[in-house]
């Protein structure tokens, strides 16, 4: 019976033996990989998702069967197998976990099945401020003897925090009194050791005893408090207190000790007798880690273990020791117990700074700055770290492990915006542990590109008479920077010609480079205007640049052609002379005409609409020269009227009348000069009652015109001899001058007056214009209307 239950035992051995070697082999050559949960987080809170870690597909996932193991300090971690996500099941208590290690770090394991394969990871929980101060004791009580001087000092039984760093304990204060005041001092392990000193000799018979309250805050947000009373008992006088022989111990002692060993030996002496010479061990100012770890033996001083050590969470102990005798008095010591590593760390990358945005063009520019540390030891914790090879960026190491990552030549946002850079850092152990830390690098952009136009110049074309705020062409520039840098804002620069009111004319879209035209143009006032427009980026300080801008206006055929002469200002059409032995091709007269518009648009032709005698004129259609087109006869009629039209080559075309009246005369000499008629309706009918009527009213005012000019060309005899001037002399048998007068029937706004002098003598059947006599109102408009139109400066003599 004994030896079947032996043998079962070297079956269960073999079993666990045969457990762990597997797990060795597939724990070989695996990185472990860090997490991090914050402190009390809820149940259920995500960790992580192993997924992409354990290369695994979900469903390959499922069918291995992972679960989570966690040796020695035990996490309550939940591993979904559909989805790879690592959850907590409980919430997690860091002081409870890792004590006053920093950091917090607590290993586990993934188990693979189907090959086994186990997944290697660690589990960073985060302190927070979840505890307040707290003294183990409810009550201090300090013997002090009432000889003691003034300004002795005496250590008081310090809080607890479970908290580390700053949310751990910072200070202490003390209710005021007259007997002592708080003097607080740094322990050799860096906790805050409060001490009361006391400020006035006690006396026994005066007081026996002092109560004070001591509150111990900690650096939380909010800070968390903790009190206790502390009483103080005045004793009769204890002159010595005990002395240790050494003030400080230092020992060395392998984290994987067994429990029970002796870690080391301290002692005192007292040289008081009896009661006061007794004395008693104890720690002084001991966390409730050192209390878990070591045991103190009161009377012979031994320190022993009682509590496995670890070197990854404490490297070191800082333990506090106090003699204290009968009397009360008591001697401090120190001891340093160091825990021997092993190497089982790999190098941890530290970032102290780090710039992901850089200037383009700053030379040499600090990105990061950071520190790299292994916990092991030796060669173990020596590292080396480096960057990829192609990239603008060097690695200086400055003190203490810490390194400067910084550009070795000035970057071009234009050429690359982005650089990923893998920091690899490696330590010398064997086998090698490394660990790499990747970061993003953006270049930022500065304003180092001026805006450039598409092109150097540009010609708009723009007919005139657009409509206001037409489009007519858009103006565009690019700028290779970025952000505000690249935004371009138009705009007309002044123009060079202080005369060209620009911005009556155009106007630009800041925006988008878009021209408009403000108001219609006119190409007879201006054919053409250029000027510059600029390209302004929003960097600061803005870069531009410009371009030249000319427009050209486009003709319209939006002007009529105008006559000059004969001039059609006056209801009274004008009158032309021709004799009556008149040769074919005789020149009548010459219609002059015209046009603002340009090119083809100004080109104009003549035409012969309407003559009372169709084939005795014809009007050259290129000159406008009307001339008679055969002799005339006897009974051909003395009066002629022609109604001609002048067009121009536009499209639509536009066009002029003009009307002529033609008095056939037998000379200039002939003594019968008719002024012409007034204008009647080219439509009229020619029916033989309106004819008679005609004549009729033509013989009545032919007399009464006949008695007008004879009374006209008397006055104007007598004021001319009166005078002595030059002008329309009348010697005895010659017919006296008459006036022409020529209304603003036209396009004209004035009327001309011209005077015909005719000579009996002469026997050429000639006439001459003289100048004509225009009112002095009349002759400041003319001289206006040509300062402004160029085109009818020209003057006409016609003889």
């Amino acid at each position: 019976m004994e030896a079947g239950e032996e043998m079962e035992q070297i079956l269960k051995k073999r079993q666990v033996l045969l457990f762990f070697v597997l797990l060795g082999i597939a724990q070989a050559g695996s990185t472990i990989r860090r997490y991090s949960v914050e402190e009390e987080a809820e149940n259920g809170v995500f960790v992580a998702n192993l997924l992409k870690d354990l290369g695994l597909e979900v469903e390959e996932l499922a069918a291995r069967g992972p679960r989570v193991i966690s040796k020695g300090k035990k996490l309550n971690l939940e591993f979904n197998r559909q989805t790879g996500d690592l959850l907590l099941r409980e919430k997690l208590d860091r002081e409870e976990l890792c004590g006053p290690a920093e950091p917090c770090v607590v290993p586990f394991q993934v188990l693979l099945g189907n090959p086994l394969q186990i997944f290697q990871a660690e589990l960073q929980i985060r302190d927070i401020n979840d505890h307040s101060p707290v003294f183990l004791d409810k009550e201090i009580t300090l013997k002090i003897s009432e000889s003691t001087a003034s300004g002795t000092t005496f250590l008081i039984e310090r809080a607890q925090d479970l908290d580390v760093g700053s949310n751990g304990l910072q200070t202490y204060t003390i209710n005021p009194n007259f007997y002592f005041h708080l003097n607080l001092q740094n322990s050799p392990d860096g906790t805050v050791l409060p001490q009361l000193v006391l400020d006035k000799v006690l006396d026994r018979e005066e007081r026996s005893e002092i109560r004070l309250i001591l509150t111990a805050l900690d650096g939380g947000n909010p800070p968390r408090s903790g009190t206790v009373q502390i009483l103080i008992e005045v004793l009769d006088i204890n002159d010595n207190a005990p002395v240790f022989s050494k003030l400080r111990y230092e020992v060395q002692i392998p984290e994987n000790s067994p429990v029970g060993s002796q870690v080391a030996t301290v002692s005192a002496r007292d040289l008081d007798i009896g009661d006061h010479g007794n004395i008693a061990y104890a720690f002084s100012q001991a966390s409730e880690d050192i209390r878990k770890t070591f045991r103190m033996n009161a009377t012979s001083g031994e320190i022993l273990l009682v509590k496995t050590l670890d070197f990854e969470s404490i490297q070191a102990y800082t333990i506090c020791v106090q003699a204290t005798d009968g009397g009360g008095l008591s001697g401090s010591s120190v001891v340093i117990v160091q825990v021997m590593d092993l190497n089982d760390n790999p190098p941890e990358l530290t970032m102290s700074t780090f710039t992901n945005h850089i200037p383009e063009n700053a030379p040499e520019t600090v990105i990061a700055v950071f520190s790299v540390a292994d916990s092991d030891s030796g060669d173990n914790g020596k590292m080396v770290c480096s960057i990829q090879e192609d990239l603008p960026f060097i690695l200086k190491p400055s003190f203490e492990n810490f390194y400067t990552l910084m550009t070795n030549t000035a970057l071009d946002r234009e050429t690359r915006s982005q650089y990923n850079i893998t920091i690899m850092v490696s330590d010398l152990g064997t086998p090698r542990l490394t660990a790499q830390h990747t970061i993003i690098v953006q270049v930022s952009d500065i304003n180092d590109n001026a805006p450039a136009f598409t092109q150097t110049s540009y010609t708009i074309f723009v007919r005139e008479n657009n409509s206001p705020a037409l489009h007519i062409g858009t103006i565009s520039a690019t700028d290779s920077d970025s952000g505000s840098n690249a935004h371009i804002t138009y705009s007309l620069l002044p123009p060079q010609d202080p005369q060209l009111a620009l911005h009556s004319l155009v106007s630009i879209n800041a925006d988008n480079g878009q021209l408009f035209a403000l108001r219609a143009l006119d190409y007879e006032d201006q054919q053409t205007f250029k000027f510059h427009v600029g390209a302004t980026d929003g960097g600061s300080p803005a870069l531009s640049s410009q371009t030249l801008v000319r427009v050209v206006v486009l003709d319209d055929n939006d002007n009529a052609p105008f006559v000059l002469y004969p001039l059609q200002n006056s209801s009274v059409p004008c009158t032309e002379l021709l004799p009556r032995a008149a040769e074919p091709g005789y020149l009548v007269t010459k219609v002059v005409a015209v046009d603002r518009d340009s090119g083809q648009n100004a080109w104009l032709s003549f035409q012969l609409l309407k003559a009372t005698e169709p084939g005795l004129f014809s009007v050259w259609a290129h000159n406008g020269e009307v001339r008679t087109t055969r002799l005339l006869s006897e009974r051909d009629a003395p009066k002629h009227r022609l109604l001609l039209l002048v067009k121009d080559n536009g499209d639509p075309p536009h066009s002029a009348s003009v009307t002529l009246q033609v008095l056939v005369v037998d000379g200039f000499s002939q003594p019968y000069l008719p002024l012409p008629e007034v204008a009647r309706d080219p439509a009229q009918d020619e029916d033989i009652l309106t004819l008679y009527l005609v004549i009729a009213l033509a013989s009545v005012s032919s007399l009464f015109l006949l008695s007008v000019l004879l009374f006209v060309g008397v006055r104007l005899c007598r004021r001319a001899r009166a005078t002595s001037l030059g002008g329309c002399s009348m010697p005895e048998g010659h017919f006296p001058a008459h006036l022409v007068d020529v209304g603003g029937a036209g396009t004209l706004s004035q009327s001309y007056q011209y005077e015909v002098c005719l000579t009996g003598d002469t026997g050429t059947p000639d006439f001459k214009f003289l100048k004509p006599i225009i009112p002095n109102f009349l002759l400041q408009s003319s001289e206006t209307e040509n300062d402004t139109n160029p085109s009818y400066r020209n003057s006409f003599e016609f003889s």
